[in-house]
């Protein structure tokens, strides 16, 4: 008998089925969860075994309860519901304050219950959580058959959806002086088509200035908007100026001009799947567009407007795809973003049908580049979806397939096109997304803004941040932060602002795309401090894109550290725990010596000389986020 067993044994218990909880706090994905029955309605069932009472839920979902150390136990049968037959993989996990206290490994549908049982002792919260295994949550039908808590006799449970802490202030991202902002090194294919807005802020007008642009390259002093082709490769270093009304601001970017050199830093853009799904229009894109340049996005480094599924028609007689009626004419839209110095995105499937279930572009890769480039396409989300009725087995052969076919298709045409693969993990797609020609690729399913998604899948990320580097991102999928919907309608986000926070630290500190997904047109001041804070952008764009050093500290708090381009160190402090929590890391854990010189990159505090090392309260599900060291850049 386990040592928790034999401990509850000599105490007075009694159990609280998990289905006699309030489940109106539980959050999940997809539909509602049901009390002794799978999330359809139907009577629970686990590998052809019935169950009585439990709950059904789907991926992913999160139930929290606050157990207040009066909690000795949890058992469950888990498993896949019947219902959806072989169909469906989730993972089934139990956290003890914060941390993993049980983990059933992935299942699928079909297979037998899986028996859990955890000791619950001195818990304060528990978080039963059900992820998507990493490949999008697609009958992801899952039961917690069985499931009861064991507490001390006379205790209750109370089950709570968010933090109940105020949220942490952070720093206005409007600053008094001029400034230059965003990318220090960006790439081009030597002879194709060059754009990039030199992204600075500050009270207008501002005129800008270059020496050293490479030959084929000029400059638009008004705007800072460079255009042209660079004939040959060869890296230049461009020293950059922006004057107006509040002084001055100099930096060296660098341009490097090669084979295979896009996407140096992580992409900083817009997506507009989480606000509008299928629902996207023209109308909707150029909003964003012009909403970048307004907010000061723009100048802020973010450059990428991407249209996600839902833009497709049927193909013309001669095969090329054509746009619905919500997209009249792609290249003058395109043309619109250009003249703006951004950047246009679009989507599409190597199988048959997208996800959305519009055109995809199997058997007609190379007409659909071609086509991308004549309309002035500059990224390419490139989505599994139906290729999985195509590809023969899940062999790494046939994952690989698909994406080798539209890289060779890319390469052949006159025009730069960030390539992001999204096939939401499989076969370890960061161990080879790079040899296929990827730029970026996503490492997980779908996420929404729930704090089980985002934070189950933003600190899953740190054993494989290794993988990463220039040319070549891990996608943990598109920020959740401002207004979404998923379509046709935006509604309030469901993460509290700590947890906003959290999530764009994270990111940052993974070196992950930034593409935003809301409601551009309704930017609160909030958002516009989480998604411009010179300080964290700089660490999500800087130049080495090295991985983090990820550490738990087994209590529900992590410490992250990241080694910057300048020798500074990127120090994170993150609760996992619903209450606020001091977390601690010493100089010496993190090879640093003497009293180094912090910066409170959120609250944009300089904190002086700091001896020893860093402890700080942390607010609950929130992080803190510092630069260590006197920056000496590198160029």
């Amino acid at each position: 008998m386990w040592h928790w067993a034999l401990i509850a044994a000599s105490l007075q218990t009694q159990a609280i089925p998990m289905e006699d909880l309030d489940l109106k706090a539980m959050v999940q994905e997809w539909g509602q969860p049901q009390k002794s029955r799978s999330v359809d309605g139907r009577p629970l069932s686990i590998g052809g075994v019935r169950f009585e009472r439990g709950v059904g839920t789907h991926a992913s979902s999160t139930l929290t309860v606050l157990a207040d150390g009066k909690a000795v136990a949890f058992r469950a049968k888990v498993g896949v519901d019947d219902e959806v037959g072989t169909r469906g993989s989730v993972e089934f996990v139990v956290l003890k304050d914060g941390r993993a206290a049980w983990r059933s490994g992935v299942l699928r549908g079909g297979q037998p219950a899986k028996e859990c049982q955890v000791s619950l002792q001195g818990a304060k919260t528990v978080e039963l959580r059900v992820t998507d295994a990493g490949d999008g949550i697609d009958y992801d039908h899952a039961d917690w058959a069985a499931a009861s808590f064991e507490v001390l006799a006379g205790a209750k449970l109370r089950v709570v959806a968010r933090p109940e802490e105020a949220p942490m202030k952070i720093a206005s991202h409007r600053r008094d002086r001029t400034e230059l902002h965003g990318p220090r090194i960006v790439g081009t294919t030597p002879g194709r088509p060059f754009l990039f807005r030199i992204p600075a802020t500050g009270k207008s007008p501002l005129r800008f200035s270059a020496n050293g642009l490479p030959e084929g390259l000029t400059l638009d002093p008004a705007t800072g908007i460079v255009r042209g082709r660079v004939p040959k490769p060869g890296t230049y270093d461009v020293k950059v100026e922006v004057s107006g009304p509040a002084g001055k601001d100099r930096r060296t970017i660098r341009i490097v001009a090669g084979k295979g050199k896009l996407a140096l830093t992580p992409p900083l853009g817009w997506n507009s799947w989480n606000v509008w799904g299928l629902s996207v229009s023209a109308d909707k894109v150029r909003d964003a567009a012009r909403a970048f340049v307004e907010t000061g996005l723009a100048g802020h480094g973010y450059q990428y407007v991407n249209i996600d599924d839902g833009w497709e028609a049927g193909r013309a007689p001669d095969g090329e795809v054509l746009c619905n009626e919500k997209f009249p004419d792609m290249k003058a839209l395109a043309d619109e973003v250009h003249a703006l110095g951004l950047k246009l995105g679009i989507y599409s499937s190597p199988g048959p049908k997208t996800c959305g279930g519009y055109e995809g572009s199997y058997r007609h890769e190379l007409q659909d580049a071609r086509t991308y480039a004549k309309w002035g396409i500059d990224y390419l989300k490139y989505d599994w979806c139906s290729y999985g009725q195509i590809a023969k087995d899940g062999s790494l052969v046939e994952l690989q397939k698909p994406y080798k076919v539209m890289r060779e298709a890319l390469d052949s045409v006159d025009r730069d096109i960030v390539y992001s693969l999204c096939q939401y993990g499989m076969g370890d797609v960061w161990k080879w997304g790079n040899l296929v020609g990827g730029d970026l690729w996503r490492t997980t399913g779908d996420i929404t803004d729930t704090w089980g998604s985002m934070s189950g899948i933003g600190f899953a990320q740190g054993k494989i941040a290794k993988y990463a580097g220039p040319s070549g991102w891990n996608d943990p999928d598109m920020l959740v932060v401002g207004m979404v919907g998923w379509g046709p309608s935006v509604r309030p986000n469901r993460l509290t602002k700590n947890e906003q926070i959290t999530h764009i630290s994270l990111w940052a500190m993974l070196a992950a795309p930034f593409l935003i997904g809301c409601d551009l047109t309704k930017l609160d001041e909030f958002t516009k401090d989480l998604l411009m804070n010179h300080e964290i952008l700089e660490i999500q764009q800087d130049p080495l894109g090295k991985p983090p050093v990820q550490r738990d500290l087994g209590d529900g708090t992590e410490v992250w550290t990241r080694r910057l381009w300048d020798g500074t160190i990127a120090v994170a402090l993150f609760n996992r725990n619903f209450a606020a929590k001091e977390v601690a890391v010493s100089w010496s854990s993190i090879g640093v010596q003497g009293s180094p010189r912090v910066l409170d990159c959120w609250r944009r505090k300089d904190l002086g000389r700091v001896p020893n090392g860093l402890r700080q309260r942390v607010p609950g599900h929130g992080a803190l986020v510092f630069k260590v060291g006197t920056p000496k850049p590198a160029w």
